[in-house]
């Protein structure tokens, strides 16, 4: 403190304190500059050191009243020095806090000034902008009245050759004059033509009138048509119920009928037994009965000579007349056997016949069911027809929900599924129910997606839609969930397997095959690819080779991609890379750099977790040159960041600005769904870069269709809810007629249509 004093400069005079001062206790009142009991005291730095340094001097050594009288007195101007010090380092806190106070105000009167000063230089930098445009302007119409002012003394220099020259061009006007009135002539006739042409013109004009009004009553017969279908559905649906139950019980009496034949058949086997093994102990009777005769024969003739054995010969008739009874009792058996025998063939018989009539039965009712089916597959084919015709009439986004399956180590709770689908023939593909405590929420969409749908069957739902971009229509596709609900598993699929590839490969596919097969009727299309992804609020070119351009390391991209949207409804990005494909091969190979590059991240609800928004964008210009029609077709395949809660994922850092980047994009198409659903003046597309890119796609005349993927687990239970909810409000929403684009000239290379 004293270097302090010293250093600063505050020069203090000292105040010699008397030993005749008063005392000063502790519990007394704080000195001040102002005034104390001493008046006024201020110690220098000299003043301090003399004090510490000082030692009394006593007259005597055993005087302690003197001793302590000097003691007090020195102890008095210690306190006084402390307590100077103390004031000292009160002035200089206040001081400082001043000052702080002082700075603060100042640097925030510096903030505002430099505010204000950027203010005024972007005003000022605007008008001098302005006045360079209006200098260039002046330079430009200063050097055009020069050149006028030049061109005027030319002109009159020139002015006195022509009048020599119109003197002699005059009589050569004469002989044009007659050409220009034949001329005129022809012009006439050529001012008919056309009166002649806007009268077609008017005609064509009524007879499309007439067309649109023909279209809309085609509309109604096809909601009538649609009624009846649901109605012949429903009667078909029945009948094939009925002809089920038939069948079911026509087969349960075949079965009944072949258990009984099998028995018979059995029966049949044994009794031929029996009788083969009688016949054969009739056989053996019979041989034995043949020998006993022979030998009673010789027997007989032995007795005439013989009559001493008479006895021999009585027991010899009596085991012969025995073997006898015992041959009839076995004929008997024989005939009782050949009886049955017969009966069980006619019984078999008799089984047989009604057998083979129940297969001709059974064989007409598979031929019934077949062709039920058959008519019930073209109704559903006809229905998703009208129903899609008048979704394109009514311009609402299609949505199709698609649940996925549980995941090892997954459960749904004990109180049983959280999902369930609707039985009902009306909602049978297109319902789906979910329950959240105890209370039971039901949805309809355009098409649901159970758990164990598989990635083609998915795929041929859409690919009617995929193949309109051929035919010269903006497409577009979006994946809409929660974060590990399976969006891009649906949009790319599982690398290296082929049967799971998502949507975006098997696009891809179909597009070039349609390409080639449309090849032979004169058709040549040229495809142009281009991949971006939204991550924090900033686009990045993922098929940039320049990596920096990619990705630095503040999540920044040091490109700025603008986005502009032209009078046509088509949308420029620019500085955005746009590569000519000629082949799927070439667009894998783009989609597995794109993959490389796009920001992917670890969080609690999901291993590799998207967390940026992907757009991949094909757009398809067409020619037929036979008769040089041209159609400009856009696909885009967008792959959204999934939705999260921060209670439930974990995320810090980096990932806490992601999530609460991605959250706030999807609120953003959330406001704007909603804006659109209650048509809206104004609706918010520039309040996000998601939505401002996905402008033409949600308020324009594009083909959209949303898929909403739901996890199934009971866990995420209310992320479902809100996805759902969300759906239904996308599904209701009308965004107009889709327009094909034909007859136009090729345009510039464009990211999104």
């Amino acid at each position: 403190m004293v270097g302090a004093m010293a250093n600063n400069g505050r020069i203090r005079s000292a105040f010699p304190v008397t030993n005749g001062s008063k005392d000063l206790t502790p519990n007394s009142a704080p000195a001040s500059t102002a005034g104390s009991e001493y008046g006024p005291v201020e110690f220098s730095r000299e003043d301090v050191e003399a004090l510490l340094n000082e030692r009394i001097k006593y007259k005597s050594k055993f005087n302690y009243k003197e001793r302590c009288e000097n003691m007090m007195d020195y102890i008095k101007r210690l306190r006084l020095c402390i307590r100077w010090f103390q004031e000292l380092e009160f002035d200089y806190a206040f001081e400082q806090e001043k000052l702080k106070n002082a700075l603060e105000m100042n640097e925030k009167h510096c903030a505002d000034m430099e505010t204000s000063l950027r203010n005024k230089e972007e005003e000022l930098n605007m008008i001098i902008e302005e006045l360079r445009m209006n200098f260039e302007s002046a330079q430009i119409q200063l050097a055009k009245e020069q050149t006028e002012k030049l061109a005027a003394n030319d002109s009159l220099g020139k002015e006195k050759e022509a009048r020599l020259a119109v003197e002699k061009a005059q009589a050569g006007l004469t002989e044009e004059l007659g050409k220009a009135q034949g001329e005129l002539q022809t012009a006439n006739q050529r001012i008919q033509s056309v009166n002649d042409m806007y009268k077609l013109l008017q005609e064509y004009n009524s007879s499309l009138q007439l067309y649109n009004s023909k279209l809309q009553g085609d509309l109604d017969e096809a909601h009538e048509t649609i009624k009846r279908g649901e109605k012949e559905r429903t009667a078909i649906v029945e009948n094939i119920g009925n002809l089920k139950g038939q069948f079911s019980a026509l087969q349960d009496q075949l079965a009944a009928s072949k258990a009984c034949q099998d028995d018979i058949m059995k029966q049949k086997a044994e009794l031929v037994n029996e009788v083969a093994s009688l016949k054969l102990e009739l056989q053996q009777a019979k041989d034995e009965r043949d020998h006993h005769l022979t030998e009673l024969k010789t027997l007989q003739t032995e007795a005439a000579k013989y009559n001493d054995f008479k006895d021999t010969i009585a027991e010899l008739e009596a085991t012969c007349s025995s073997q006898s009874s015992q041959m009839r009792e076995l004929q008997d058996q024989l005939v009782s056997s050949d009886r049955q025998l017969q009966m069980s063939d006619l019984t078999t018989f008799e089984k047989m016949n009604e057998f083979e009539e129940q297969k001709q039965t059974i064989i007409d009712l598979k031929s019934r069911v077949e062709e039920a089916e058959l008519k019930f597959v073209e109704g559903e084919k006809l229905r998703k027809k009208l129903h899609n015709t008048i979704l394109e009439l009514k311009g609402n986004i299609r949505v199709f929900c698609r649940v996925r399956p549980l995941l090892p180590g997954e459960n749904n709770g004990d109180e049983g599924k959280t999902i369930s689908y609707p039985a009902s023939l009306e909602l049978l593909g297109r319902g789906i129910d979910l329950m959240q405590n105890a209370q039971k929420h039901s949805f309809t969409f355009d098409k649901v997606f159970v758990p164990n749908t598989s990635q083609e069957d998915v795929f041929i739902e859409i690919s009617q839609l995929v193949q309109s971009a051929l035919d010269g229509y903006k497409v577009c596709i979006f994946a809409y969930g929660q974060t590990g609900s399976g969006k891009t598993y649906t949009m790319m699929g599982k690398p290296g397997n082929v049967e799971e590839k998502g949507l975006i490969p098997r696009c891809l596919e179909q597009i070039f095959e349609t390409r080639q097969s449309l090849h032979s009727q004169g058709w040549k299309y040229e495809l142009q690819v281009s991949m971006l992804e939204i991550y924090n609020e900033t686009i990045r070119d993922l098929l940039s080779t320049n990596k920096e351009a990619v990705r630095t390391d503040n999540g920044v991209s040091p490109q700025k991609h603008a986005i502009k949207h032209d009078a046509h409804g088509n949308t420029h990005v620019a500085e955005l890379t746009i590569l000519d494909v000629k082949s799927s091969r070439e667009v894998s190979f783009l989609l597995d750099h794109a993959a490389r590059n796009r920001s992917v991240g670890k969080t609690q609800m999901n291993e590799q977790s998207s967390r940026s928004h992907f757009v991949f964008t094909l757009r398809i210009s067409g020619v037929n040159e036979s008769t040089e029609q041209q159609v400009q077709g856009v696909l885009n395949l967008i792959d959204l960041a999934g939705s999260e809660r921060l209670s439930k994922s974990g995320s810090t850092g980096d990932r806490l600005k992601e999530t609460q980047a991605i959250n706030k994009s999807l609120s953003s198409l959330g406001d704007v769904i909603f804006a659109l659903g209650k048509k809206e003046d104004h609706v918010p597309f520039r309040n996000s870069k998601l939505t401002y890119l996905l402008q033409p796609c949600l308020g324009g005349d594009s083909k959209t269709l949303m898929f909403v993927n739901i996890a199934p687990e009971s866990s995420s239970t209310g992320e479902s809810l809100c996805s759902l909810r969300f759906a239904a409000r996308v599904n209701a929403c009308e965004i107009g007629t889709p327009r094909r684009q034909t007859n136009i000239k090729q345009l510039d290379r464009l990211s999104l249509g």
